[in-house]
């Protein structure tokens, strides 16, 4: 099995294809109520899916890997992208930094290296 792709929820479905498009996503699919982008780099795809109104706060994060978060940042911080916490080296071994798209979804660009799947403590 493998993970196909992540749909987000989207109050103003326009603007966050705007937003994304900004980031640096090529969109693939649109339609009224539907968009769905590839990743600049790698295989995966994700989706947007127009909502009435803002899922209620939660605890997901979707996660967009970058070699250089730093970078991606700057590059970002400079097209007017508003950061909720700037690039950090984090206790489980990824540099983090996250940000919000318009629908308040929260997104974190990161870089784990092989820490992503092969921390100190996977396993056995």
């Amino acid at each position: 099995m493998n993970l196909n792709q992540v749909t987000l929820p989207a109050v103003d479905l326009q603007r966050s294809v705007d937003f994304y498009r900004r980031m640096g996503f090529r969109q693939i699919v649109g339609a009224t109520h539907y968009a769905r982008f590839e990743c600049p780099a790698g295989d995966a795809t994700f989706s947007l899916h127009q909502v009435a109104q803002p899922v209620a706060e939660t605890q997901v994060v979707v996660y967009f890997e970058t070699p250089e978060v730093d970078a991606e940042v700057r590059r970002l911080q400079a097209a007017g992208f508003q950061f909720s916490q700037l690039p950090r080296d984090e206790p489980w071994l990824w540099r983090e930094a996250r940000l919000h798209d318009p629908s308040g979804n929260v997104l974190c660009l990161f870089r784990a290296g092989d820490a992503r799947k092969n921390p100190p403590w996977r396993l056995k």
